[in-house]
């Protein structure tokens, strides 16, 4: 579980904090976003299950991970208004046959009764995968990656995603989402990495 964490990034904190904890990456810099949940850490058994769905095709495992999240996520006071998957680039989508979080945000919309909007955002350039690349390779990667397929006047979203690392396919998206007017981003993720 990731109970210590960052309320900003969701980056494992070593200590239980009274009131507002906050890593020093985002005391220094923080994202775009404004709050990220990832109730898990990538480690045994979830990293197995995550991988199964994103390289396996298991996607049995995209439903149980999104219902779990969806437990976690039911304590939240506030819902988005729309809740938007990370995008794939039409090849890497073409090669898996589906999205992987997609499949994630699908359980927790039907769960918590939110509406998923999955082609409202696109990514309009090919990148490479995020999991071989470290931190400064992470950040150009997906750099002008997304923009809006359309206009809309939610003004509170939530991304969706698999796993969290250095939160720079969040940080892209909240650019475009902030520019069109987004007040309130939330990052929802099954996961939380260790920072490469």
């Amino acid at each position: 579980m990731n109970d210590n964490a960052c309320e900003h990034c969701a980056e494992p904190l070593p200590a239980v904090h009274s009131g507002l904890a906050l890593c020093g990456r985002c005391l220094q810099r923080p994202p775009v976003f404004d709050a990220c949940v990832a109730p898990f850490r990538y480690a045994f058994p979830v990293d197995r299950m995550i991988q199964g769905l994103k390289y396996r095709r298991e996607l049995v495992y995209g439903r149980i991970l999104g219902q779990l999240l969806a437990r976690h996520l039911s304590r939240r006071q506030t819902r988005p208004e729309l809740v938007i998957p990370v995008p794939l680039g039409l090849a890497r989508y073409r090669e898996r046959g589906f999205n992987q979080a997609r499949e994630l945000a699908l359980p927790v919309c039907k769960s918590l009764g939110l509406t998923v909007s999955s082609h409202l955002v696109a990514r309009h350039r090919e990148t490479q995968e995020q999991a071989s690349l470290d931190r400064n390779e992470r950040l150009k990667n997906t750099q002008h990656a997304f923009a809006l397929t359309a206009p809309f006047t939610a003004r509170h979203v939530a991304i969706v995603d698999d796993v969290v690392t250095t939160g720079s396919t969040a940080n892209e998206i909240s650019k475009v989402l902030r520019a069109a007017g987004v007040e309130w981003i939330e990052v929802w993720a099954v996961a939380r990495a260790e920072r490469k």
